[in-house]
């Protein structure tokens, strides 16, 4: 096992990345004298998965489990839906003290710790994250959400975990696309902050379609230490730091959106968004063609789209103004001048953003 500390002070947390470890779940859980009633948060998808090893694992270890199955999709992050957790949530637990234990991808994550930081003010959460692209970024950090109709995230919280397990083991299960999104978000780290590891995606993606445990552990481990730094520096984004994550995201959130959070999942999309910044960042004078043309060659590796098909131009537009990033009318985009070497930008020619997103929907 290896084990990240994300140094928050009393926030503080450990991000424990190995194979096969479930069974050493409740050992942590006791070290951080966490309530012995678990209120886990799942789907039907993961369940079928995992769920009875990990229920297994706590209840050996002395603790109550219950299991709240809610749909896999990015519709789950619904408001209402929501709520209605946050019921049962109410209902089970009466007047014990409670942990919450996100088990799934990333919108389970985002769903159960937005749950964990309003059900009674704040109670614990605990992170277990079954996809490649919750393990490397979305379970990390701190930020939760739920969406509303017209844009994706729009109602969140900061709110930390006391722990964040992440079982290597998981990732054997997963489909080729779920593969790929994961890899999106892995690129998106190599892309504004290590070139070495850009050149290790480009040299070794074949291994992680594979399963390849060294490969995967490597890039896991790569992706969460580079996370954790980020968070150390800016927990909250107010300093400007942690933006340099959402490269990719504010077109990426937009196709999201577009496409009614069915069309592309959140890696496609993301990818798209890395495309769309790479050439704004061209257009600019930021970053040469040959990089940007390095950056469009890794995404087709993978396997990610490099057009957008099935939705409508102009309703990506609209969505992206809707960006959280946007200061008064004042646009911002994460924009790269290097592979590895991120910058934020601001108030960008509507022109150059036009042209980009443009570009995307180019057969």
């Amino acid at each position: 096992m290896k084990k990240i500390t994300v140094n928050l002070g009393k926030e503080s947390y450990s991000i424990v990345i190995g194979y096969d470890i479930f069974r050493f779940l409740p050992r942590y859980l006791k070290s951080l004298h966490l309530p012995r009633e678990i209120f886990i948060i799942t789907n039907n998808r993961v369940q079928k998965y995992y769920a009875k090893k990990l229920n297994q694992s706590l209840k050996q270890g002395g603790f109550s489990t219950k299991f709240y199955l809610t749909i896999d999709s990015e519709k789950a992050k619904s408001i209402n839906n929501a709520v209605r957790i946050a019921e049962n949530l109410a209902f089970y637990a009466k007047q014990k003290k409670i942990t919450v234990l996100a088990l799934g991808g990333g919108v389970i994550g985002d769903l159960a710790g937005f749950i964990a930081s309003i059900y009674k003010r704040g109670v614990p959460l605990v992170q277990v994250p079954t996809t490649l692209l919750a393990q490397i970024d979305s379970s990390i950090g701190g930020k939760t959400a739920i969406d509303l109709r017209i844009a994706k995230n729009l109602v969140g919280t900061f709110y930390q975990p006391k722990l964040v397990f992440c079982d290597l083991s998981v990732l054997e299960t997963l489909d080729k696309r779920q593969v790929r999104a994961g890899l999106s978000e892995a690129m998106k780290y190599a892309a504004i902050k290590d070139e070495g590891l850009f050149n290790f995606l480009e040299q070794n993606y074949h291994s992680v379609f594979s399963r390849d445990r060294q490969t995967l552990e490597h890039l896991v481990y790569s992706c969460a230490k580079i996370k954790a730094e980020i968070v150390e520096l800016d927990e909250k984004e107010e300093k400007g730091l942690r933006t340099i994550l959402n490269f990719g995201h504010t077109i990426g959130h937009a196709i999201e959106a577009a496409g009614g959070y069915s069309r592309y999942n959140h890696g496609e999309a993301i990818a798209l968004g890395m495309l769309a910044a790479s050439r704004m960042s061209e257009n600019l004078g930021l970053l040469s063609a040959s990089v940007c043309q390095r950056i469009s060659a890794l995404v087709a590796g993978l396997g990610l789209p490099l057009e957008v098909s099935g939705i409508r131009e102009e309703d990506v537009l609209r969505a992206y103004r809707l960006d959280k990033k946007f200061i008064g009318r004042l646009n911002r985009f994460v924009l790269l001048k290097g592979i590895g070497k991120a910058v934020i930008s601001k108030n960008i020619p509507e022109k150059i953003i036009y042209n980009a997103v443009k570009e995307l929907f180019v057969s």
